[in-house]
């Protein structure tokens, strides 16, 4: 086994999470993914397919890491969006987005607080959005979410004392397949985003990558509980986007 420590990162394989993985496999941690999907980057090697939105496998896996690996770090990345209108939101679909962004990250840290605990230290962050502040046709994953960032806020307390932090990361605009799907390039909608945002650019992937590895590096074990918005300024003032 490595001596190498390791982090798992859920929905690791593509977008976000593939630039998340990548940036800390550069920095020297073994990183697992997991994720629906086989990872677009051949150098992520340590990939394990499953569909995150099942608890019971879900559970099982991680627990099986867990004691494999004696994994001290978590990336909760995975999610899924489907925007509709308040009036348009199916239960099914809102039901989809809390058990995949919202009861995947509860299971994940419920397997691997006990090897954290035992090691007393542990790196816990979220990947929320921006969009907890308030976006139209956002309702299920705003809740998701939201309550993502909620409980994170939650598990900060109950874990501080084990040496354990939780944080958050909430980005914003970030230019992946998934932004450019539910925002056409070109589209008025696309164009308003663009233009609104305060620091003249979309955010990339890589952005959301750097965060996370801030907090999950072993010096940063006084920041607890915190968002931290990587959005280019969208989430300051008024910017309407």
């Amino acid at each position: 086994m490595s001596s190498a420590p390791y982090v798992l990162v859920t929905g690791g394989a593509r977008n976000i999470g593939q630039a998340i993985s990548l940036r800390l496999q550069q920095e020297g941690y073994q990183v697992i993914v997991l994720d629906i999907n086989p990872p677009e980057a051949r150098s992520l090697t340590h990939h394990y397919q499953i569909d995150l939105s099942d608890g019971k496998a879900t559970t099982t896996l991680v627990k099986a890491l867990a004691e494999e690996f004696a994994i001290t770090r978590l990336v909760n990345n995975v999610g899924l969006v489907k925007p509709a209108l308040m009036e348009e939101v199916s239960e099914a679909d809102f039901l989809q987005l809390m058990h995949l962004n919202t009861l995947c990250a509860l299971h994940c840290v419920q397997a691997l607080s006990p090897v954290m605990k035992a090691k007393g230290f542990g790196r816990i962050v979220n990947n929320c959005s921006r969009v907890v502040l308030g976006k139209t046709e956002r309702s299920a994953y705003s809740a998701s979410k939201g309550a993502l960032l909620a409980m994170a806020r939650t598990w900060a307390l109950e874990l501080a004392p084990f040496g354990i932090t939780v944080n958050n990361v909430a980005p914003g605009p970030i230019a992946t397949g998934a932004f450019w799907e539910n925002n056409p390039p070109g589209s008025p909608q696309a164009e308003k985003i663009v233009n609104n945002i305060p620091v003249g650019r979309m955010g990339q992937p890589e952005d959301v990558a750097h965060a996370m590895s801030f907090f999950l590096d072993e010096r940063s074990g006084f920041i607890t509980g915190q968002t931290l918005y990587v959005c280019g300024g969208v989430t300051t003032g008024l910017a309407p986007v």
